[in-house]
């Protein structure tokens, strides 16, 4: 299924989607991204992470960002302080890597999108988001070609029309209060 997200409704169809345990293809601030409910302690199951690594041919290993819906959302599951010239960068094209209370580390974002924002929100969980296109290939730029691409394999696309870049997010790592650049990407840290 595909609704566009000038839809009055998306956002609700969007979470309501991702909520039923479903991969949806979602437009984020950088690129397209495959996205599914992040399974969080003492809420439901969704093993959507599972789904997307079949989808994507990703492997095990590679973790996916997790988007928030507020730059605070963070502190509900870290405990590490963020330097101030990265929550500057919030909301926005920034990803960081932090130690959580539950052990490991995770790499948050919290999107520059109020719309995608808005999505989470009415998730009341962080959802996984990984570039659209299959492991080792070419982030997918056209809304044409991921349909055409993915159509059968996710519940629901997004279609906000072609995206205008393939650039990612910057991903940063805080280590011992250090900041440490992991990807260069759409914003300079």
């Amino acid at each position: 299924m595909t609704c566009s997200k000038s839809n009055p409704d998306s956002a609700q169809i969007a979470s309501d989607a991702l909520k039923r345990g479903s991969v949806v293809i979602l437009p984020t601030d950088t690129v397209y991204g495959f996205s599914g409910i992040v399974d969080c302690p003492g809420k439901k199951e969704y093993c959507t992470e599972k789904k997307i690594r079949e989808i994507k041919g990703r492997s095990e290993t590679k973790p996916f960002i997790q988007l928030v819906s507020s730059p605070e959302d963070i502190l509900k599951y870290s405990d590490e302080k963020i330097p101030e010239k990265l929550k500057k960068l919030w909301p926005g094209p920034l990803t960081v890597i932090v130690g959580v209370k539950s052990g490991g580390t995770v790499a948050f974002r919290c999107p520059g999108d109020q719309w995608l924002r808005d999505v989470i929100a009415l998730c009341d969980a962080p959802i996984y988001s990984t570039s659209v296109n299959r492991s080792g290939k070419d982030v997918i730029v056209s809304i044409d070609d991921i349909c055409r691409e993915f159509g059968d394999e996710v519940d629901l696309i997004i279609d906000d029309g072609d995206s205008t870049t393939s650039i990612p997010s910057t991903i940063v790592r805080i280590q011992d209060g250090d900041t440490v650049v992991v990807r260069k990407g759409a914003v300079e840290v």
